[in-house]
């Protein structure tokens, strides 16, 4: 399917590209990118001559050229530094838009970095919804008073136990008493506590602890009810398509619930999920409630968060209402089967698309122990530290390599199958990342890394915690104090939750607002880390992090990877040879462990075709950009020099034991014939560049 999109987010606002927009990324020939005079499709990108488009089943990823990025930086600023170039452009364009668009959803595009073709929720678009429906008027008021009563209760019994001061002591019980009441207001606020539970800058930490505990168990809506909803998706009696169904729930929560069934044509056996009945119209009502209330304090929103309370409330309610359409899950599923094809280790149910639609959704059966029972995993057999193993990878793959990640992996929606692989599921609550906000995330690790706390400071201003403008200067203190104190401990110490403990207390000091999307970056990372930790009290989470992470940087041909790899090893303008040996040692550890998994042995002896396994560190690519990178860039060959030649001794052996590092990782052979191939486009551009010199010093 095609479609247009005019963009102000793009270099020119009047610019028009037409691109395909698949359910699942397609890729083009080599051969046929080269043809494509305006852009090509390739692995989910549309390139053109001024912008990436990453594509995916909802959104579009818009990443602008460094040309397009150098040309909007030269007609907005040309005091900002030369390695900043392209993150100071998108901030400036972004600024300069901003000031012509108070939408709030507009907003929220330009902070994602993120275009979406297709919207299903727009403020207008929930109030024509609910305003055209019969006896509309009186539905609001009754609903609105019933929530204003309720809520208004509870700020009341608040306001007198902070009067009579006994406000701290009865804390546990009044979270309990907000979580109940969440419960027996509906759906919308059901979800609206688990968004909560995820939000340090809006509701105190003691708080969320409480809301953490709103899960999707729910008393279920009753078989009669749910299966005519599945035969009026159907089209058919439900015993002419399958031969039995449950007849219990195997889960209920607050949007649907599911059935496990078989086919009756082929004898499979699928799981049928149904949207409860009648939920669609009081999703739009609450919604349409929340924004008219969020109206009426955006003041107060915008002095303690910086933003919006309308904005918050978008935020919520697009995510809301693409978790209702099941068609839109389903292509979600298609997107992570399509990013895990190649990964023998994880396991994506199948979609039955023509058994499905908006209300029901018919998805492969998954056989396996969910991680809500570790006793069972462990009785089964299952390598445990493989398992955990497998999934710390496949959730930093998710976030750093797709850019789309699964927003609830909870206990109930991770399966250890008995082979050992993991296994995914309920995909109605994923997340983008743009190319631009995977690489600031990079960027703000290698700034950990490097101790650069200004520079980290920054990154949540790049990364739409902070407004723009805002003075980080405070900040700056508090985030150098929360990272030394957690990485001063150690790797085998270190977890998130105690530095989002820590962060948390940080984020309800000052105006930060977390963005909906890494407030499910840090869920999804905390949640991931409980299962490690229940499952294997000793696991060390980052001792599976950064071995992948240092693989990712050598190995990645991103472009703008290669260059925070540079970034990591300098530090002050000395090449620091110690850091390049433990990247190595961790990346040659990361492919250990990958091909060493029970699991890979299993399914690599079951289909070794299909699979592609890594058995060794292949630093080939890496090896001939930085040698192309030497040749062409003359402030990188004086720096790389200078490091053998620092302190006025040839740092001969470093570069030895670096070598004795990689010599069984890489084919000398093989990576000599590639540059001696590569030499004549080397060599005219090392004569460009010098001629562009020699022009530019006249």
């Amino acid at each position: 399917m095609q479609f247009v999109c005019q963009l102000s987010c793009l270099p020119n606002p009047s610019d028009t590209v037409l691109a395909y927009f698949p359910a699942s990324p397609r890729s083009v020939p080599q051969s046929d990118k080269r043809s494509r005079k305006h852009g090509y499709v390739n692995k989910g990108l549309l390139y053109s001559t001024d912008c990436a488009i990453q594509i995916t089943s909802k959104q579009a990823s818009i990443s602008l050229s460094p040309a397009s990025q150098q040309q909007r930086l030269a007609a907005t600023s040309t005091s900002s530094r030369a390695d900043d170039k392209s993150i100071a452009s998108s901030s400036t364009t972004r600024a300069l838009l901003l000031g012509k668009s108070s939408s709030a959803m507009d907003q929220l595009d330009f902070e994602r970095g993120v275009c979406v073709p297709f919207r299903k929720y727009t403020p207008e678009t929930v109030k024509n919804k609910v305003l055209e429906s019969r006896g509309a008027i009186l539905s609001l008021l009754g609903r609105g008073l019933e929530i204003v009563w309720s809520l208004g209760f509870y700020w009341s019994t608040l306001m007198y136990d902070c009067f009579i001061g006994r406000d701290k002591e009865v804390v546990p019980y009044r979270a309990r008493q907000l979580r109940n009441l969440l419960c027996d207001l509906g759906p919308s606020f059901i979800k609206a506590g688990q968004v909560l539970a995820n939000r340090p800058d809006i509701i105190r930490e003691d708080y969320m602890n409480e809301l953490c505990i709103l899960q999707d168990d729910v008393p279920p809506f009753p078989n009669q009810i749910a299966f005519a909803i599945i035969e009026d998706e159907l089209g058919r009696p439900l015993e002419a398509v399958f031969s039995k169904i449950s007849s219990k729930t195997i889960a209920a929560a607050s949007l649907g619930q599911v059935y496990h069934a078989t086919l009756r044509d082929t004898g499979e056996d699928v799981a049928i999920k149904v949207q409860r009945p009648s939920i669609e119209p009081i999703i739009y009502r609450d919604l349409f409630l929340f924004r008219t209330l969020a109206s009426f304090l955006n003041g107060i929103s915008l002095q303690k968060l910086g933003c919006n309370a309308e904005l918050i409330v978008d935020e919520f309610g697009e995510k809301l209402l693409e978790e209702l359409d099941y068609t839109l899950e389903a292509r979600n599923i298609e997107d992570f089967l399509e990013n895990f094809k190649n990964d023998p280790t994880v396991k994506i149910p199948r979609v039955y698309k023509k058994l499905s639609g908006p209300h029901v959704l018919v998805m492969e059966w998954i056989d396996g122990i969910r991680c809500t029972n570790p006793q069972a995993i462990k009785e089964e057999g299952i390598d445990v530290n493989g398992f955990l193993t497998i999934g710390v990878s496949a959730a930093l793959r998710q976030l750093l390599e797709f850019g789309l990640f699964h927003g609830d992996p909870h206990p109930g929606n991770i399966f250890a199958m008995r082979d050992g692989r993991i296994a995914y599921v309920d995909f109605g609550n994923v997340a983008v990342l743009s190319q631009q906000n995977k690489q600031i995330l990079i960027d703000a690790v290698v700034h950990a890394v490097n101790e650069d706390y200004v520079e980290m400071a920054n990154d949540f201003t790049r990364l739409g915690f902070l407004a723009s403008g805002t003075d980080v200067s405070p900040i700056i203190p508090a985030l150098e104090a929360i990272w030394q104190n957690s990485s001063g401990k150690g790797l085998s110490d270190f977890n998130f939750r105690s530095v989002t403990g820590k962060f948390n207390q940080l984020v309800y000091q000052y105006p930060i607002r977390i963005p909906e999307r890494f407030s499910l970056v840090i869920r999804s990372l905390l949640t991931q880390e409980g299962i490690c930790f229940t499952l294997k009290p000793d696991f060390k989470f980052l001792e599976v992090a950064y071995p992948y992470v240092a693989k990712r940087l050598l190995t990645d041909p991103n472009p703008a990877l290669r260059e925070r790899l540079i970034q990591v090893l300098f530090k002050d303008g000395v090449f620091q040879w110690k850091r390049l040996e433990n990247l190595i040692i961790l990346a040659k550890e990361n492919v250990a462990k990958m091909s060493s998994n029970p699991a890979l042995k299993v399914k690599t002896q079951q289909r070794s075709r299909d699979w592609q396994v890594e058995r060794k560190l292949d630093l080939t690519d890496t090896i001939k950009d930085g040698a192309r990178l030497f040749l062409l860039d003359a402030g990188i060959r004086r720096q790389l020099l200078l490091a053998l030649t620092e302190d006025s001794k040839l740092h001969i052996q470093e570069l030895v034991d670096v070598y004795r590092l990689i010599e069984g990782e890489i084919d000398i052979p093989s990576v000599a014939s590639q540059i001696v191939r590569e030499l004549p486009d080397v060599t005219r551009d090392l004569i460009l560049s010098w001629s562009n010199s020699v022009l530019s010093d006249k």
